[in-house]
């Protein structure tokens, strides 16, 4: 049995560095989602979901899945599960909660991720050191690897094969910051031009502060459903068509296939449109929100997800074709640099983000032009060893 499954609301809360702990973000986004759909509610949850990376070092808390039922209210009677995959563990849960109800297994699911990255006392070190957990912490993470010097070197070499400039780097983290400056749920909000990531603080060359996303607590939530309840819940949804995920046993760096393309991305990208019936992805797709946890990211998911030619990445934020009124609109909620990435929510507020473009229900300054049908999301995660990727439509198929 294979069925359509929605999204058709979901809960969001203020992304950036909170005094909220752990459960209260879960508890906001939560509330947020119910009070998003009427007609769904604690009581209706068979299935739940939770995308959370590192609780256990960031909140001091496991077994997190329940937990989040109790502080909902739910009662699950079908399935529930956390989801881990570092920065792509909320698509992952979504992902799961999508196959679940297309398997038949359950008509109703809440999908939330939280992360609460920010230690008390700013305990910055313990944190930057939690994050390494997520490559081969004996061998990459000992030798002074962590997030910021592993996408110096794909810009390094993306500059030295193709020509990019940091001026191109520059115009993502613009665009990006800019449209979070009119999401009220963004962690920077205040518009910026490229001068500006230019002249910011140097950080691992030749990326500056402001091509670098930030340490962020957060939670979102989704609330996902069979196509057959979309139709009696609501006029506006945002139905999966297709979905695809890739590791190419790469977790270290010394195995990765490349330091400036990551052929994952293509292979998830690959699956995904030939389930949504995707020939042409620039024809195709009109909004994504794809994963720009540093400006260098966005322009080699140009590339890698079919959208141009390898090397052209540069030219096609320069040119605007990433903008609102652009080819396909990239990342209008603000992307990872504007918006924050606390880790086990991004994918799940991208997802959320593709349904409200579709419901026109963002503000005027990154609504995406003429009402968008279709959508994408992306989400890398490690050392951009996996890549997951996921395509949605107003309409099914």
């Amino acid at each position: 049995m294979t069925r359509t499954a929605a999204v058709v609301g979901g809960g969001h809360t203020r992304w950036g560095k909170r005094e909220a702990t752990w459960k209260d973000l879960a508890q906001e986004a939560g509330k947020e989602a119910f009070d998003d759909v009427p007609g769904v509610g604690p009581s209706d949850i068979e299935g739940l979901f939770v995308g959370a990376v590192q609780p256990e070092r960031f909140a001091f808390q496991s077994h997190v899945a329940p937990l989040v039922a109790e502080l909902l209210g739910i009662d699950v009677d079908s399935m529930i599960a956390r989801t881990e995959l570092a920065c792509a563990s909320g698509q992952a849960a979504l992902r799961y909660a999508w196959l679940a109800i297309a398997a038949g297994q359950l008509d109703t699911a809440l999908v939330i991720g939280v992360e609460k990255m920010n230690l008390p006392d700013d305990h910055t070190e313990e944190m930057q050191s939690s994050m390494m957990n997520v490559v081969d912490r004996e061998f990459d993470g000992v030798n002074g690897l962590n997030a910021p010097s592993y996408f110096s070197l794909i810009a390094q070499r993306h500059m030295h094969e193709y020509g990019t400039t940091k001026e191109q780097l520059a115009a993502v983290s613009a665009k990006n910051k800019t449209h979070a400056a009119s999401n009220p749920y963004a962690q920077f909000q205040k518009e910026i031009d490229v001068d500006d990531v230019l002249e910011s603080y140097p950080v691992a060359p030749p990326l500056n502060l402001f091509d670098c996303s930030g340490i962020t607590d957060g939670a979102a939530a989704l609330v996902l459903v069979s196509e057959e309840k979309a139709r009696e819940l609501t006029d506006t949804a945002a139905y999966i068509t297709g979905s695809g995920q890739s590791c190419m046993a790469s977790n270290s760096i010394n195995n990765l296939p490349s330091l400036s393309a990551w052929p994952q991305a293509t292979v998830a990208a690959e699956q995904a449109y030939e389930q949504a019936g995707i020939e042409d992805p620039v024809e195709a797709l009109d909004v994504a929100e794809i994963h720009d946890c540093f400006s260098i990211s966005e322009i080699v998911e140009y590339e890698d997800l079919g959208w141009v030619e390898k090397g052209e990445g540069g030219r096609f934020v320069e040119d605007g074709r990433s903008a609102l009124d652009g080819d396909i609109a990239v990342n209008p909620r603000g992307g990872l640099l504007g918006c924050g990435h606390p880790l086990g929510a991004t994918g799940i507020s991208q997802a959320l983000e593709i349904y409200r473009q579709f419901a026109g229900d963002v503000p005027d300054a990154r609504q995406v032009p003429d009402g968008p049908e279709t959508g994408l999301i992306h989400n890398l995660s490690g050392s951009a060893s996996v890549h997951s990727v996921m395509t949605l439509a107003r309409d099914p198929q």
